[in-house]
């Protein structure tokens, strides 16, 4: 049966990487004011990723230190949610998982726990949220075992990478039964095209993983020509950076 997750929204999907950031406009990405320009651009979908801060608060943030985004070389763990509000003051402001759960009721989110400790506190947080969150951990999937014991309720979910890895060898040798296996009980691919010298999106594997009922979104596509193409491809999702050209190029 179809998860809630992707029950009752346009196909195919588009997926606001990180939110919409808008730098012109001092909106950084992952921040609420990205948040809220995706939804305004009407993306039912919002990719983010999550970490713990130093005082227990899981804040939407993509990288493990906040040196790239406002120049402190400081780790996210070791900040307090305080000192990351001012931080991000200016840039689009910081925004916890509880807030963007609670100020965009409609918005589906599919968040990427990219810290061991972040896991337990998104498996309490999105528990109530599960019907329209997607919960993946692309680099490990320990925190996907933890996040799932600490929720009550089954969020959708895509594979983490020691998955994909035997899922891809299996579609690449023609183990149909094995990469059925490995399908079971998942909600969703999402996969670059090529990782490497190693071409990830194939004919097979979307049609095998359409077979199990799985859906396929790649990422990060930017350029409208491409997402055309991926979507008569078969693709039934696109993560991108740019969703209000996403979404004017995929409804047409």
């Amino acid at each position: 049966m179809t998860h809630p997750y992707l029950r009752g929204a346009a196909h195919p999907r588009v997926l606001a990487h990180r939110g919409l950031a808008l730098p012109d406009q001092h909106i950084e990405e992952n921040s609420f004011a990205a948040i809220a320009a995706a939804h305004a651009a009407g993306a039912a979908y919002v990719e983010s990723d999550c970490h713990l801060t130093a005082d227990g608060h899981v804040v939407l943030f993509h990288d493990d230190t906040l040196e790239r985004v406002t120049g402190d070389p400081r780790a996210i763990a070791d900040v307090t949610l305080r000192e990351l509000e001012q931080q991000m003051e200016g840039r689009g402001g910081v925004a916890t998982l509880t807030q963007a759960l609670e100020s965009f009721p409609e918005t589906r989110f599919n968040l990427d726990v990219k810290a061991d400790s972040a896991a337990v506190g998104v498996g309490w947080l999105v528990a109530e949220h599960a019907h329209r969150v997607l919960v993946t951990s692309f680099s490990d999937e320990r925190r996907l075992t933890a996040l799932r014991a600490a929720s009550p309720s089954r969020p959708a979910t895509s594979p983490g990478s020691r998955t994909m890895v035997r899922l891809v060898a299996a579609v690449g040798a023609g183990l149909r039964p094995v990469a059925m296996r490995l399908l079971t009980g998942l909600d969703a691919l999402q996969i670059p095209e090529r990782r490497g010298p190693v071409r990830v999106l194939t004919p097979r594997l979307i049609r095998w993983a359409h077979e199990a009922g799985v859906e396929v979104h790649v990422w990060t596509i930017n350029d409208p020509q491409r997402m055309r193409e991926l979507v008569a491809l078969g693709v039934d999702g696109i993560v991108t950076d740019r969703a209000d050209v996403a979404l004017q190029t995929l409804t047409r």
